[in-house]
């Protein structure tokens, strides 16, 4: 099973669009990403939606944030983006009349609802500007050597 990168790759472009001068076009976010500007629109929507991008269209137009970083947690772009299931595995509901299936189901449903409380706080407590702040220490060891298309 694939696994869902949308919420690493919107952190990572969040905190690329606060960090450079004026809007960042879904073409340039697009090729940073290496996937399709369309992508870039339909996923970039929920964002707009939930206020915390904004799109101008035409010469000089393109993405900006509506918020400062501190004010972005990184649960509110989890959900932003459609709330994408945090574990690939799940429970087998081949036999639900098996009292092994429910007993191993019940176990499973329990580890996985405990994990995702856990997550679900993690990801509440961290600001976009808290992985900014990482970003500005990881980068200060390399001595601004950019690594990604928009830090250019």
């Amino acid at each position: 099973m694939r696994r869902d990168s949308r919420l690493s790759r919107m952190l990572h472009v969040l905190i690329h669009m606060d960090r450079i001068d004026g809007a960042a076009t879904s073409d340039q976010i697009a090729q940073m990403l290496g996937t399709n500007p369309v992508v870039v629109r339909r996923t970039m929507a929920g964002l707009r939606d939930d206020g915390y991008v904004h799109s101008e269209k035409g010469h000089g137009g393109g993405w900006v944030l509506t918020r400062p970083l501190s004010e972005i947690t990184m649960l509110d772009i989890h959900r932003a983006i459609g709330n994408p299931a945090f574990f690939a595995v799940g429970v087998a509901v081949d036999h639900p009349e098996c009292l092994v299936e429910q007993a191993v189901n019940s176990a499973l449903g329990s580890a996985f609802e405990a994990a995702e409380k856990l997550l679900i706080e993690k990801f509440a407590s961290v600001t976009l500007a808290d992985l900014a702040d990482e970003f500005d220490q990881r980068m200060a060891k390399i001595a601004n050597k950019p690594t990604c298309e928009l830090s250019r």
